[in-house]
């Protein structure tokens, strides 16, 4: 019997993805490992952006225009921390804040991450598994010019604009994956990149001790769907962060990043020039459409995913 789909995932496009998936396969077949390297403190409240964004999107509930934070949300709270002078560069909504609280508590009461966001899924409905990369802190860390940034400061309040020289991921070497990560990885039937920022999203999964040696060992199916689209980023600073750290902004050099962890790169149509460059690498690649627009952008994506994974 095929085992467990596992797929890595962070940001607005891996949670695209991972909900199509969600519609494709059962609870029992599908684990969504999460990036938690930008996961910081606001207001004392431990803030888990990527794993929210996802459980929010499987849930339902995802602000649509925006692809994170809770739709219809206010901002009542922030309004009055701004008014008693705390920063409110870090956008929080009031429903929102509700989750950041209750997985504070939940800390403070000596629960993991990794249970904590199981009853925070649960409570929402969500039944597939979202599991933190790690119950260990890692942070992500962009090397600027003018210094060290934590990434909130670089992504949120400096809107990243100061040009990247290096991204770090403070604690990785220390930290173990999550124990639900680990036997997905133990019982893996395949695996998917999904189209997330590798540096800011699947690097940080990558860098936890001995992922990437085992991921590199596996021989189940490992597939990895492109983030670039003729050259540009659908979401986030992608295309800007490749081009100052001396790469070109294409789904061969997104290959090239994978190359010895993946056996077949998924490109968009208008990419396909590239497809003899990324065989090459030694990758077969498919070219279809992967904009994800509609639910059922997502689900037919979703669904070519699953079938070149043979599920």
């Amino acid at each position: 019997m095929k085992g467990l789909l596992v797929a890595l995932a962070g940001g607005v496009g891996g949670a695209k993805l991972a909900w199509g998936l969600a519609q494709v396969l059962p609870p029992e077949k599908l684990v969504i490992v999460v990036n938690t390297g930008d996961d910081a403190v606001f207001h004392g409240l431990h803030v888990s952006p990527d794993l929210d964004t996802v459980m929010y999107t499987l849930a339902g509930i995802v602000n649509p225009e925006a692809g994170w934070g809770v739709a219809d949300d206010t901002t009542a709270a922030l309004g009055m921390l701004g008014r008693y002078g705390a920063p409110t560069w870090f956008r929080l909504g009031d429903r929102d804040l509700a989750c950041h609280i209750r997985r504070t508590e939940l800390l403070g009461q000596g629960w993991t991450l990794s249970q904590a966001t199981r009853e925070l899924c649960l409570a929402l409905g969500v039944q597939h598994s979202i599991v933190p990369m790690s119950d260990d802190s890692v942070r992500t860390t962009i090397l600027a010019e003018e210094g060290e940034l934590p990434f909130q400061v670089y992504f949120v309040e400096r809107r990243c604009e100061p040009p990247v020289r290096e991204v770090l991921y403070v604690g990785a070497e220390k930290a173990r994956p999550s124990p639900l990560f680990e036997a997905a990885l133990n019982e893996a039937g395949a695996l998917v990149f999904c189209p997330s920022n590798p540096y800011l999203s699947i690097d940080p999964i990558l860098s936890l001790d001995r992922v990437r040696q085992r991921i590199a060992g596996l021989t189940v199916p490992r597939l990895a769907v492109s983030p670039i689209v003729g050259g540009e980023a659908l979401k986030g600073p992608l295309a800007k962060m490749m081009l100052e750290l001396g790469e070109k902004p294409s789904s061969t050099n997104i290959a090239r990043h994978y190359e010895g962890l993946c056996d077949i790169f998924i490109i968009d149509d208008v990419d396909r020039e590239e497809a003899e460059e990324i065989l090459a690498l030694g990758m077969p690649v498919e070219a279809m459409p992967i904009v994800m627009r509609s639910p059922e952008d997502k689900m037919e994506l979703a669904r070519r995913v699953c079938a070149l994974a043979g599920y």
